[in-house]
């Protein structure tokens, strides 16, 4: 069974290259997924140089000119890039026999947000607030996301991990959220559609009278932020469309093409540069990231609310990757069978897990998921991440791909 474990440059700046890969292959994994373009955070990293890192939104590599010279939208550059660090891992995983993975955020970006406040998404109100979500739908965008795409393959990487690569949610729009308003599922998941005129126009050429659907979310977040009582519940198609009307629903399912397409360039291009996509679907972080506890829907099931149709993908993608973020050996089994139903069983699928909390709480844990995703059809098993679980966490690792 394939593997890999996800690793940040920051690690390996920090403990030396030779010191992690000798951790990492001792854990028995077949290969090295590394940030090769990340998105601000603060971590705390337990045996980490230093021990709270702080992130900055960018890439590990100098931006290719041929690529980005006549875009508008050019990656930041981390610090430290100029010297090399994904050519240096590429070249010490390739004489370990590691596969390396080049994990990319695409339209998670800040800075490029705050910097490019049109190429955001924008809500019902006509806000952009959520700078840190770039639409997916903007032309701009989408020539970013696919020389991007395009960049990271060159690195040498045997595939190029995508995550972000869809419309994102209300909740990760920015850094220190507040909001004292209580808004339920289907508010928060109304105020975080896109209504910018590349969306509207997209949904309108299939038919959907995008105006009114904005109306309609505008109508429904106005009153519960003057008061009115948020529905409770799950977002599903039907909640939906008894609470804001089928012309909602038909607009949210309509990003499904902006999401597919889009893929399908990058998909394209990483392909041309002698590597391969593997798209993350973020939906199982949205549901279990907090405490590893998702609601009772299936992530593979709700994955539309991000504009991914799964069953296009996987005439799309040749890899395709679960965020099986959740504490119950079962729930892990029952969304990888939903997503190998989903994509057919001539795809690739990852099952991603964290071997330390929140959701996993001993090696048993660890072991009863491996198998468990195992069983339901996964090809291969990740773990995340290196610099975030102390050291007695990864060491669960081994035990579990044995298992």
């Amino acid at each position: 069974m394939d593997s890999s474990l996800y690793v940040y440059v920051e690690d390996v700046r920090g403990e030396g290259l030779e010191a992690v890969l000798d951790r990492i292959t001792g854990y028995g994994v077949a290969g090295v997924t590394v940030a090769a373009a990340y998105h601000r955070a603060r971590d705390v990293t337990p045996h980490g140089r230093p021990r709270v890192t702080v992130r900055v939104d960018g890439v590990h590599f100098m931006p290719p000119e041929d690529l980005f010279g006549e875009l508008r939208l050019v990656p930041p550059v981390q610090p430290g890039a100029e010297e090399g660090p994904l050519a240096a891992l590429r070249l010490a995983t390739r004489k370990r026999g590691l596969k390396l993975h080049g994990w990319t955020v695409f339209l998670e970006n800040t800075t490029l947000g705050l910097a490019n406040p049109d190429v955001t998404v924008r809500n019902c109100f006509g806000d952009r607030g959520s700078p840190t979500e770039l639409c997916p739908s903007h032309p701009d965008v989408r020539l970013y996301a696919v020389a991007l795409g395009r960049a990271v393959a060159r690195q040498g990487v045997d595939s190029v991990v995508a995550e972000a690569l869809h419309f994102g949610t209300f909740g990760c729009g920015y850094h220190n959220e507040r909001s004292f308003v209580p808004l339920g599922p289907m508010d928060v998941f109304l105020l975080g559609l896109c209504f910018c005129d590349f969306c509207m126009r997209r949904a309108a050429d299939l038919g959907v009278n995008a105006e009114v659907a904005r109306e309609e979310c505008a109508r429904i977040v106005g009153g519960v932020l003057d008061g009115d009582p948020p529905a409770q519940g799950e977002v599903t198609r039907a909640a939906l469309t008894a609470y804001a009307g089928p012309e909602v629903v038909s607009y949210a399912r309509a990003r499904s093409e902006v999401v597919t397409s889009l893929v399908s360039e990058v998909s394209t291009a990483v392909t041309a540069e002698g590597s391969s996509l593997a798209f993350l679907d973020a939906t199982g972080s949205a549901k279990g990231y907090i405490d590893g506890l998702p609601p009772s829907g299936l992530s593979a099931h709700d994955s539309w609310q991000l504009g991914v149709d799964l069953v296009a993908l996987g005439d799309l993608v040749p890899s395709l990757g679960v965020l099986a973020y959740a504490r119950d050996a079962a729930r892990v089994a029952d969304d990888v069978a939903a997503y190998r139903r989903s994509t057919g069983k001539d795809k690739e699928l990852r099952a991603v897990l964290r071997p330390g909390m929140p959701d996993t709480d001993s090696a048993d844990r660890l072991v009863a998921k491996v198998r468990a995703a195992r069983a339901a059809g996964a090809d291969a098993v990740d773990f995340y991440a290196y610099g975030l679980m102390p050291y007695p966490i990864l060491d669960r690792i081994p035990g579990a791909l044995s298992a």
